[in-house]
């Protein structure tokens, strides 16, 4: 306490300075306090040409203490109205008050101070002996295995680096600590931003609250003017949010990626197969039992959608891990199942040139080609991590924990592990974890949704496995025997082939209303409930007609199996019995275009024949794509130059087009139909329909001029085209009811 009573006299000493007056030692004695809680005498200016005279010694008393303190946990800088109150209710003069005041708060930052120092000399020595037990851990390796001396290749240089980084970033989390500590008026230890940034029961707080100061919310947000320091303080600050917010992420994408390890290697009880198509699901219970949920606690109302699926792929391990750490690589892979994804963050790059390590924020639309299904919007961290000579594992993880995020489910530990395998394949085993609202979803779409079906695993790797053969094919040297294109070069093929992308993608844009256009949905009466419908300008854009493009969309049950469906939907000679734009005739294929082992995974050119002389003959573009999660049927009228062009390799941007098309589902486990609760298709209750969720969708251009607006009557077009196709449909596959 002799420490402290001094510093209390040298800030006596330099504000009297500030004023002009110089005390004798009588003086000093008088202005300080008799004791550390006492505040000064106040009765020590007077004027320079008056000579110095004995004063009279003044202590206060432990009730005027007892009343300074009180003011001083509530405001420690009080303003001139406040002193002059308290010095009258004190009895004493308001000088007194002031320097009383000034005496405690330079008391206070002195004590504050050497708390943040020791601190701060304790972390320092932590992270000292930590780092010369890591070097010293480098120099001589051990093998955990036998407890011997280990040879160099032992330790990865992964795990050099990291620990290196590990003890860089503590330093420099330190230092940010420190300096923000310093304008805060409270110290910030790393130890406690490490847990979260909250430090109940720290040491100084237990310190300062046993010394009758109070908790730190009584210490002052800045012991006096801070000038153009503020400015960098709050500079400072922001970086300091930067860094703990890095660190959270790091956290947290290591805490995933061990958990989606554990996850794909763990076999029964956590996963357990389906009764119906073998599918692997999680068991919840044995979940909770073996994890904690490292982004917390399940949301009220929300439900479980956990899945694993194993398979090959002809894909090679590096080639995967690139395609799925850039987000444009990673949409293009999985095109009907990725709406939209931007990379908002890169947080690290990887280690020597390689993406291991490499961790990034990013943000995805995921959608199920029907209006009845809401896209799900999620933020995660993407983490990459090699594990072993060709074995990776990508990782992603919502962020709801760290940041505030908009969006209707929540992204659990998901992603998938690959092992290379001869031939150039992958064995690539997924894992999708998801915590979603079911609310939103329509009674249709639960039991596809509820079983995984929809966004789960299975799908994930369908779709890799799908693609990865196309681009196999794509870049072989020879033609498959299916593939009657001869008569088109090889740059007219990659022309179709990107001209038939652009139209698949603008169909599932249509579809869920994704961000590729900007969608106005309508409201009208004439529409039926299950119906979209949706309208947009299309402006300056010579992918499309200018004007007033509509699009509407629905989905329906069928009581007939996905294959059976895609299968009469896609072949040309059966087209007249649903198509209008056939006119009724009979429609040849000129070019078949494979993307795949199985026929149905192709791009075509169809020629509608006229029924007479009248008539001019037309082509039409077509998409189709199978596999395990479901099909694609996608079409769209084109001009006959215009393809002309396209085929002998001429820019396909140019080629104006709107898609319509089917995309085919199964309907899920448990499903017997729109009804569920009634008697299934079949009539009776209990027995098993086996079928399909059928979503078809149109857009059509029903006004050349983008400034008309939109009649009543092109929105009953639209709806009656749509009613009008189902009912063929069903017609032809006599469905029954």
């Amino acid at each position: 306490m002799e420490g402290q009573g001094e510093m209390a006299r040298l800030a006596e000493n330099n504000e009297m300075s500030n004023v002009g007056g110089r005390r004798s030692r009588d003086e000093e004695h008088e202005s300080r306090s008799g004791s550390d809680n006492d505040g000064a005498s106040g009765d020590d200016l007077d004027a320079a040409d008056k000579p110095p005279r004995k004063k009279r010694y003044h202590r206060h008393t432990p009730q005027q203490i007892q009343e300074l303190e009180s003011l001083f946990k509530e405001c420690p800088h009080p303003d001139e109205k406040q002193r002059l109150e308290l010095s009258k209710r004190l009895c004493l003069e308001t000088r007194q008050v002031k320097f009383w005041f000034q005496n405690r708060r330079t008391q206070m930052k002195t004590q504050l101070e050497r708390h943040e120092n020791s601190i701060l000399r304790q972390e320092n020595d932590k992270l000292r002996a930590e780092n010369m037990s890591i070097r010293e851990a480098m120099r001589n390796p051990m093998c955990t295995n036998c407890g011997g001396a280990a040879v160099i290749g032992d330790i990865s240089l992964e795990e050099q680096h990291l620990r290196i980084e590990n003890a860089r970033l503590k330093d420099e989390l330190d230092r940010v600590c420190a300096l923000a500590g310093k304008f805060l008026g409270r110290p910030i230890s790393s130890l406690g931003v490490s847990m979260g940034g909250a430090m109940p029961n720290s040491s100084l707080e237990l310190g300062v609250g046993s010394n009758g100061y109070g908790g730190l919310s009584a210490v002052p947000s800045d012991f006096g003017a801070l000038g153009v320091v503020g400015a960098k303080a709050a500079m400072n600050m922001s970086s300091m949010e930067r860094s703990l917010e890095r660190s959270m992420y790091l956290e947290l994408a290591l805490g995933a990626m061990d958990e989606l390890v554990k996850m794909a290697e763990s076999d029964e009880p956590l996963w357990v197969r389906s009764l119906e198509g073998g599918r692997e699901i999680m068991n919840e219970e044995e979940y909770l039992r073996a994890f904690t949920p490292c982004i917390g606690m399940k949301p009220n109302g929300y439900a479980v959608e956990a899945t694993r699926e194993t398979g090959m792929v002809i894909i090679n391990s590096l080639a995967l891990v690139e395609t799925l750490m850039d987000s444009n690589k990673w949409a293009e892979m999985f095109p009907c199942l990725i709406a939209r994804t931007s990379t908002t963050e890169v947080i690290s790059t990887g280690m020597g040139g390689t993406r291991n390590g490499s961790l990034q924020l990013m943000n995805a639309a995921l959608q199920v080609l029907s209006p009845l299904v809401p896209v799900r919007e999620v933020n995660f961290l993407r983490f990459c991590k090699q594990h072993a000579e060709g074995v990776w594992a990508v990782v992603d993880v919502s962020i709801d924990t760290i940041r505030e995020t908009a969006g209707n489910c929540r992204r659990l530990p998901s992603g998938c592990l690959v092992q290379d395998m001869p031939n150039g394949y992958s064995k690539v085993t997924w894992v999708e974890h998801i915590e979603y609202d079911e609310s939103v979803v329509h009674q249709l779409y639960r039991p596809l949704v509820s079983s995984g079906m929809g966004f789960g695993a299975q799908r994930w790797v369908a779709t890799l496995q799908r693609q990865s053969e196309c681009l196999a094919i794509l870049m072989s040297s020879t033609v498959p025997p299916r593939d009657h294109s001869a008569a088109i070069t090889s740059g007219g093929r990659r022309s179709m082939l990107k001209l038939a992308q652009r139209m698949t993608n603008n169909f599932c844009a249509g579809v869920c209303a994704s961000s590729v256009h900007k969608w106005n949905k309508l409201r009208t009466e004439n529409v039926d409930e299950d119906v979209q419908v949706m309208t947009r300008k299309s402006i300056d854009d010579p992918g499309e007609p200018p004007g007033i493009v509509l699009s509407a969309a629905t989905s329906v049950w069928l009581p007939v199996s996905p294959q059976r469906l895609f299968d009469f939907l896609r072949d040309e000679r059966l087209r007249s019995e649903w198509d209008i734009l056939s006119n009724g005739g009979p429609m040849q294929e000129m070019a078949h275009i494979a993307k795949g082992q199985d026929h149905g995974n192709c791009v075509s050119l169809l020629r509608a024949g006229a029924v007479n002389s009248n008539q001019s003959s037309m082509l039409i573009l077509q998409e189709t794509c199978i596999d395990s999660a479901g099909s694609l049927v996608v079409y769209a009228p084109v001009d006959i130059p215009a393809m002309h062009v396209v085929m002998n390799g001429g820019d396909s941007a140019y080629v104006a087009l709107l898609p319509s098309g089917f995309a085919i589902v199964p309907d899920g486990p448990g499903s017997s139909g729109p009804n569920s609760n009634g008697p299934t298709a079949n009539g009776g209750p209990g027995h098993r329909v086996s079928g399909s969720l059928l979503t078809v969708a149109f857009q059509i251009l029903v006004n050349s001029l983008p400034t008309a607006k939109l009649t009543v009557e092109s929105v009953e077009t639209v709806n009656n085209l749509i009613s009008c196709t189902v009912q063929k449909i069903k017609a032809a596959l006599q469905c029954e009811s």
